[in-house]
């Protein structure tokens, strides 16, 4: 999960950063609402998560601007303040959720993993798609229920692919997801973690479910879409993607 962090106080937002890492989501910071609305604008992310009390704007405000240019990115509160009135409010603007000050952290990451769950159409923490499953609580993957022997990267990719699936995803937004801009290795490494996981899927049969599409990146095989790489990808031809896709790296 890739996740921004909307917050103006640096110490909550270093020690909530830290939180959420643990927890394996990878985090961007924005301390205004303004440095906000630009980066959901030209970025993808999984999950926006706002206070309230910024210093430019209100978070309202921020989740107002962010629907009003059509920016569809689930946006959770997350603020001190209990009153009905504000939880109402916030909703009216477009949040997804609404958290109140102080959580427990388990039911946060729990919470977060819900949002991004419904807005990619799963209604439960178990995924499958064709004869591929994995659990998002228990981080792991099977293949007509023999389990994936997955390293943590291997299982990151995997996972990234199932929540995009029809998606093409750049080597970019992979290296993204997995080192958050901080010592990120050479690309190529995404060649290698896409091998390997290939190689194991294959062990069951499945190992045609990722596609290459050249030039561009990598998709997980649904019938029902294809679509463009997420925001901020290099631009290019997408024509005739289906008759791209190919399972060798």
């Amino acid at each position: 999960m890739r996740l921004l962090l909307v917050e103006s106080d640096k110490a909550n937002a270093n020690a909530l950063i830290k939180t959420l890492k643990q927890s394996g989501i990878t985090v961007d910071h924005a301390q205004t609402g303004h440095e906000a609305i630009d980066m959901l604008r030209h970025y993808d992310y999984d999950l926006a998560m706002t206070e309230l009390q910024l210093e430019d704007l209100e978070g309202y405000e921020v989740i107002r601007r962010a629907r009003k240019i059509q920016i569809q990115t689930p946006i959770i509160v997350v603020s001190g303040l209990t009153r009905a009135q504000a939880k109402i409010k916030a909703f009216h603007a477009g949040a997804d959720d609404y958290i109140t000050k102080p959580f427990d952290t388990e039911e946060l990451v729990a919470r977060l993993q819900a949002v991004v769950r419904r807005s990619r159409g799963y209604s439960t923490a178990i995924m499958t798609v064709g004869p591929l499953s994995i659990d998002l609580n228990a981080k792991a993957a099977s293949v007509d229920g023999h389990p994936l022997q997955l390293t943590g990267k291997e299982y990151a990719i995997l996972e990234l692919l199932v929540l995009r699936r029809g998606n093409v995803l750049t080597k970019d937004a992979f290296l993204n997801h997995l080192y958050g801009g901080i010592d990120e290795p050479e690309m190529k490494i995404i060649d290698v973690f896409i091998c390997k996981l290939r190689r194991k899927l294959q062990q069951f049969g499945a190992g045609s479910l990722i596609g290459t599409v050249w030039g561009r990146g990598y998709v997980l095989r649904d019938e029902t879409r294809v679509t463009e790489p997420a925001r901020g990808a290099p631009a290019g031809t997408t024509d005739h993607l289906h008759t791209l896709l190919q399972p060798s790296v």
